[in-house]
């Protein structure tokens, strides 16, 4: 199927659910879900950011700054803190996790009359480690993407062919996902970890993960840009350590989506 067909299927799905909640994250996949609910639904699309521990205060920053500026319908709602059970992190912790947040996307959904929840979630999800996916899917949360087949690749040049700004915005996951899992989260290892990507995005790198191996600050960053992180080692070995690491070690893999799941 062309990109052309599978924009047209996906307007049409999203057309005929009538009126939409969709969970917004300030991503390229829910920010380009949003614009076209916005265009084809109007007033009976509106966006829900879920706030909590698990977000570094930049993606909120930012996600209000995008759904300003495309004009969405748009709240933020505070998500309950992290319970015993996601502390533990066992590695189906993000089932639990979206189960939660599905429930509170649904009662604001119903809330303001709106026929479905959807998420940004794509075909190139489906091909890692995502409990999430199931539980969203159980709780009747609809992927609009996958329904018309579309990868992030597609979603990337779709938004792109759009004129929409955020096409190549690096790709985001929650704090926790830096975390290996049966380690317990803690919010100090969060602010811990938020604090040193904020060093690296300070310092222009685009798609960087920092993995918090208890003392140790495992970097991956693109392979293109290992060597400007080695220039800038200094900085980042002394503010590494003020946010509470001991040692700072490169990943000379580079950065990949769901390194942490190579493990299961």
């Amino acid at each position: 199927m062309t990109r052309d067909a599978k924009r047209a299927l996906l307007e049409r799905k999203i057309a005929e659910k009538g009126s939409m909640l969709v969970a917004f994250s300030g991503g390229v996949d829910s920010g380009l879900l949003a614009v076209i609910a916005r265009d084809l639904l109007g007033e009976k699309a509106h966006c829900v950011f879920l706030d909590g521990p698990l977000v570094p205060r930049s993606a909120l920053a930012e996600a209000e700054a995008m759904a300003r500026d495309l004009c969405l319908s748009f709240e933020i709602v505070r998500a309950p803190g992290l319970d015993r059970d996601f502390r533990r992190n066992p590695p189906d912790r993000c089932y639990h996790c979206k189960k939660k947040d599905a429930a509170i996307l649904k009662t604001k959904a119903k809330e303001r009359g709106l026929a479905v929840v959807a998420d940004g979630i794509n075909l190139s999800d489906t091909t890692e480690h995502r409990p999430g996916l199931a539980a969203s899917s159980e709780e009747g949360i609809v992927h609009p993407f996958i329904e018309a087949g579309m990868t992030k690749s597609d979603i990337r040049h779709i938004a792109r062919e759009s004129g929409l700004s955020f096409w190549n915005k690096p790709s985001a996951a929650c704090l926790s996902s830096r975390i290996p899992y049966g380690e317990e989260i803690t919010d100090a290892k969060l602010r811990m970890v938020e604090s040193a990507e904020e060093l690296l995005h300070e310092l222009g790198f685009g798609q960087v993960r920092v993995r918090c191996h208890g003392a140790i600050a495992r970097i991956e960053v693109e392979p293109a840009e290992m060597d400007r992180l080695l220039a800038e080692r200094r900085a980042i070995v002394a503010r590494f350590k003020e946010a509470g690491f001991s040692y700072v070690a490169l990943d000379l893999e580079g950065y990949r989506s769901g390194s942490m799941d190579e493990v299961l």
